[in-house]
């Protein structure tokens, strides 16, 4: 076996590396190419760069483009820009507008590997004959073959858990997982920038995007509004106990937890607790309305040894993730009647139906990524369930805003 887990040697494996013009993933490639395999480099092109063409801090945009293309110069590797541009608008632009038109907050970045970099990038490395696919994502995968499948590979949280894209990648199915692999998940951040000026890396210092690549400046209310023109209507801040406290240009430009800019008072501090679609209202709440004690998952990707369907009533124990930025906390995972639902030992607050909860093994930086999926909705406490309900079903009656 080399170092990818591959049993021939690295001259006669084929890598494609999946180049995005940032530091991680050109440091892949370098490696790799240090190792003796053959090395393709590939980068897509996924949307109109435009005024994006140098914006720092975006991913994927025209000078991303040019940087790999250096890079590859530089270490000596085919590299090629593939035109992906209508398909990213198809698999992730238009269904992220279309969520958040619905009131849900939706994660692009979860889709863009779900389709066009796990699927459809995947496919054209099979077409070029590689062995596998390597990124510069920071996770772990391990070969850890069984007798019905002797490639499987288990996914696990990166030695750098201040770096921990695993959230992002929990919808990576096993087939996938099988093909693809992550070199920089045994490495901290401050070890690759390191190996980027040890191999003279005209990216070596470039900041970490930080933005959604077609979202500049994370205005998303603007691009929506660009895609979806009729997102941009006006409707009702509507207080969980059925006040009408004041109106909004749009449920678009508000996310669930979201406290300032309301444009709304009643002496005590209010937080959007539920997005209204149907009735485009946007109703708001103390903080402890936003408490969530349970989510119901659709979409599921499940990788743990024990088959989904097989989980039951009774359930596991697990450590759930529902924001990116938030640790694993300890949960329970029931499937009744073929449905997901994750129950929380401590309440979670802020969460929206959209977003991704990520199941794994224990909470620490060795945990296996059980897999997860993307939240249906949730529920709160039982006298903030009842509010909310009562709410949905009824016309509000107008009410001066105490």
């Amino acid at each position: 076996m080399n170092s990818l887990d591959i049993a021939k040697p690295p001259r006669d494996t084929r890598v494609v590396v999946a180049m995005s013009g940032g530091v991680d993933s050109s440091v892949v490639a370098g490696l790799l190419k240090r190792e003796g395999y053959d090395v393709i480099g590939v980068t897509l092109q996924l949307y109109d760069h435009g005024a994006a063409v140098h914006r720092a801090g975006s991913c994927c945009a025209g000078q991303d483009i040019d940087d790999a293309r250096r890079v590859s110069e530089a270490i000596g590797i085919p590299h090629y820009v593939l035109d992906y541009e209508q398909r990213f608008r198809e698999a992730v632009i238009n269904p992220f507008a279309e969520s958040y038109v619905m009131g849900e907050t939706p994660i692009p970045c979860v889709a863009c590997n779900q389709t066009v970099k796990f699927a459809d990038l995947l496919a054209t490395a099979r077409d070029l004959g590689a062995d596998c696919l390597a990124t510069g994502h920071y996770i772990r995968s391990r070969h850890e073959p069984t007798a019905d499948n002797p490639d499987r590979r288990t996914l696990y949280r990166p030695i750098d858990s201040d770096r921990d894209q695993s959230y992002f990648l929990f919808a990576t199915t096993q087939e996938q997982l099988d093909f693809l692999r992550f070199p920089l998940g045994e490495l901290p951040k401050a070890r690759t920038r390191e190996l980027a000026e040890e191999m003279g890396m005209v990216v070596a210092q470039k900041a970490d995007s930080q933005d959604i690549c077609f979202v500049p400046q994370g205005k998303y209310a603007d691009v929506i509004g660009k895609l979806r023109p009729d997102s941009q209507l006006a409707g009702d801040i509507v207080h969980i106990d059925g006040r009408v406290l004041g109106s909004h240009p749009g449920i678009v430009n508000y996310t669930i937890g979201q406290r300032k800019g309301l444009g709304v008072a009643t002496g005590d501090p209010l937080y959007v607790v539920h997005l209204d679609a149907r009735s485009k209202r946007v109703v708001v709440g103390p903080r402890e309305a936003l408490e969530t004690s349970k989510v119901i998952l659709r979409d599921v990707n499940w990788l743990s040894d024990t088959p989904l369907e097989a989980i039951g009533e009774n359930g596991v124990s697990c450590f759930a993730k529902l924001r990116s930025t938030r640790p694993p906390k300890p949960a329970t995972l029931r499937v009744i009647d073929g449905v997901a639902e994750v129950e929380l030992d401590e309440g979670e607050a802020g969460i929206a139906a959209g977003q991704a909860c990520v199941l794994y093994s224990s909470p620490d930086d060795e945990a296996r990524v059980y897999g997860g999926g993307f939240i249906e909705r949730s529920e709160r406490s039982p006298q903030a369930e009842a509010l909310l309900s009562q709410l949905l079903n009824a016309t509000p009656t107008t009410a001066p805003a105490a």
